[in-house]
């Protein structure tokens, strides 16, 4: 077994005597699988019910002869024109009423039944002819579900809207409008045909119609994966199948806790955003949530890029060395397997600007020189395959909090939740403290301390997994604005912070959220609080910093309280990121959580562990190299030297994987 190498190769794009280079340059790159046929549908299936494998059936046959294995997509991300001249019904329609066209990628419905009639015919017949071929290894369904259509507004996706909600609702017009609050504003519903989607209205529409919403949009794509996995498994059963998923900074539209279970293997899709000038702590949040989805076990980076992307406002390419930092990083959190969007750099088409293993320049560049040398690191690193990772800290993440805390009319647009959670996030990976994802009803018993940065929706299930952890003896640590409404998005009554009030030991009667670029003095280490602010009143709690003026002058701004036989924190506001490094800090050490490794300011260090040794990953991002103590009798796998003297040199903006 190996690291899997490759990326998506797109062979139609070329005259088929560029194939044999491409096979002689995969494999002096050490590529071993490649993503094959994700957007051929026009060329599989030139008319309704007319297929031409040719192409395809030449390409498979050329990857087995050289050895390499294909991770074989159904087309279904891209349907061609003829199917939209014969069905312009099943093209989408956004939330003002505008149908969209086609001419790009995704642009269907996800309700619509012809749509899925067309996209399970084509994955049936790939699944028939290409079940027994020795170069599949793995079915690849569809491409970044809901990227371009996460939503789609016509009155096919609104009947089945209501076909959803009457399942979710025991089929009860009452009990939808209880759950949805629609006494408010003359909303209450006597009908099932008079419920809409959220279309663009006048006013604020309903929180829980448009939490509904997303819900049911995310079940609508999920529902057509797996009507493909069925049809890819009746033909071949023991073949893993999997979708990319697109964890990574711009993409929400996905309740990925709901879709994992669904995948035989979990893949994700990672791309850097330009204007973030350390994005390796991105690479790491997306590497531990992926591999949590996973429920702890490898996954595969399915697509991220050599160099520059083509989509963002400025596509800046990839410093020196940054082409190896970043696949190795996912390697450290737990890819069993490392992919690129594409091969081939495109000379055409919508993403010709963006960067390919082979890039537009050719051999003679250096991305190529890296690709090769990435290439062969992989291969030194086949033993690390398979390996896992442990964490004793845990990071309460849940979509559909986010969605809620992300509607319009709150105390404050400029909360977001992502951005609370990579604050939490961030000083613990600068410490070397290893962190699992988890859902709010997860079995925490693993954990000595839990986060939950931004926890604004929480059922009562989750709510009382989280108290009830801290009561049992762990260390619970809680944002603000968190347990403040139900699943329904119901105010949780009687004082905030709502469903954690009791486990926090306060009770906050009015919220205070800051203005841009508004600060607070905090009282303890000249800190600064920003963002947010709220009177908290203790019920039972120390309060352990105040605010040091302002209105609430005097007031806690972060809390403690013994519950049970744990401790739970309270932090109220958002810190200053040196004071809530500071914190979080604090907090670890109480709950007796150590870093993988103590090292240098810059460095990171990632744990996988084996069945026979562990794997220490050391990243140097500072470029200042580093020394970092290891086992006596460790060896650093890249080169294959044995360490002497108890201590690994990582070099300047290096990277060393070291057996121990």
């Amino acid at each position: 077994m190996t690291i899997s190498y490759g990326g998506d190769y797109n062979p139609e794009q070329w005259p088929e005597e560029v194939w044999a280079e491409d096979m002689r340059l995969m494999q002096e790159a050490g590529v071993t699988m490649v993503s094959v046929g994700i957007f051929s549908w026009a060329l599989l299936e030139p008319a309704e019910g007319v297929y031409d494998f040719t192409l395809l059936d030449k390409v498979l046959d050329l990857l087995q002869q050289h050895g390499i294995q294909a991770d074989l997509a159904t087309p279904t991300a891209a349907p061609p024109a003829w199917f939209f001249r014969a069905h312009p019904e099943a093209l989408p329609v956004d939330r003002d009423g505008r149908r969209l066209s086609y001419g790009s990628r995704q642009t269907f419905c996800p309700s619509s039944p012809a749509y899925r009639t067309a996209a399970l015919r084509i994955a049936g017949e790939l699944a028939r002819r290409y079940a027994a071929h020795p170069a599949v290894a793995m079915w690849h369904i569809h491409n970044e579900y809901g990227c371009h259509n996460p939503a789609c507004y016509c009155d096919e996706s609104a009947e089945a809207f209501r076909v959803w909600l009457r399942a979710k609702y025991g089929d009860s017009l009452p009990t939808l409008n209880d759950a949805w609050g629609t006494v408010f504003w003359s909303q209450w519903y006597y009908d099932w045909a008079e419920i809409l989607p959220p279309r663009a209205t006048g006013a604020v529409p309903n929180p829980t119609h448009q939490l509904d919403w997303r819900r049911f949009c995310s079940d609508a794509l999920l529902a057509l994966y797996k009507a493909e996995r069925e049809v890819l498994r009746e033909a071949a059963p023991l073949l893993p199948a999997t979708t990319n998923f697109m964890v990574m900074f711009n993409f929400d539209a996905l309740d990925y806790w709901r879709w994992a279970p669904e995948l035989d293997v979990v893949s994700n899709d990672h791309y850097l955003r330009s204007t973030d000038p350390e994005s390796e702590i991105d690479i790491a949040m997306s590497g531990d949530l992926v591999r949590s989805l996973a429920g702890g076990r490898p996954w595969l980076l399915m697509e991220h890029s050599t160099g520059a992307v083509n989509w963002q406002p400025v596509n800046r390419a990839k410093s020196a060395g940054e082409l190896r930092r970043n696949a190795l990083a996912h390697v450290a959190h737990g890819a069993d397997g490392i992919a690129y969007f594409q091969w081939r750099a495109a000379k055409a088409g919508a993403e010709q600007w963006h960067s390919a293993m082979l890039p537009h320049a050719g051999t003679d560049s250096r991305i190529w020189q890296d690709v090769v040398q990435l290439g062969a690191d992989l291969g030194a690193l086949a033993e690390v395959q398979g390996s896992t990772s442990t964490a004793s800290v845990a990071v309460v993440w849940d979509w559909n909090a986010r969605w809620a805390l992300e509607l319009p009319s709150q105390p404050s647009e400029e909360v977001r939740y992502l951005d609370q959670v990579r604050s939490w996030y961030e000083p613990l990976w600068r410490s070397g403290i290893a962190v699992d994802f988890v859902r709010p009803d997860a079995d925490l018993s693993p954990y000595r301390l839990v986060l939950a940065p931004s926890l604004y929706l929480v059922d009562d299930t989750g709510a009382a997994n989280l108290s009830d952890f801290a009561s049992s003896g762990g260390t619970l640590a809680v944002g603000f604005h968190s347990g403040a409404v139900d699943e329904n998005c119901h105010v949780r009554l009687g004082g905030y912070p709502g469903a954690f009030r009791e486990v926090l030991g306060v009770r906050t009667d009015e919220l205070f959220p800051l203005l841009p670029g508004e600060s607070l003095a905090l009282s303890s280490g000249g800190g600064t609080a920003s963002l947010w602010s709220e009177r908290v009143a203790l019920a039972g709690a120390e309060a352990i910093t105040t605010y040091a003026e302002g209105p609430l002058t005097g007031i806690p701004a972060v809390t403690r309280n013994a519950y049970g036989e744990g401790t739970a924190w309270y932090v109220a506001t958002r810190p200053d990121p040196t004071t809530l490094a500071g914190l979080l800090d604090l907090i670890r050490r109480e709950a007796g959580v150590k870093p993988v490794r103590v090292t240098p300011e810059g460095v990171e260090a990632v744990l996988r562990r084996g069945t026979d040794a562990d794997y220490l990953f050391l990243i140097d991002h500072a470029g200042q190299g580093a020394e970092v103590p290891v086992a006596a009798d460790a060896v650093e796998l890249l080169t294959g030297e044995r360490v002497s003297g108890g201590s690994v040199s990582v070099p300047p903006d290096g990277v060393v994987v070291v057996r121990e």
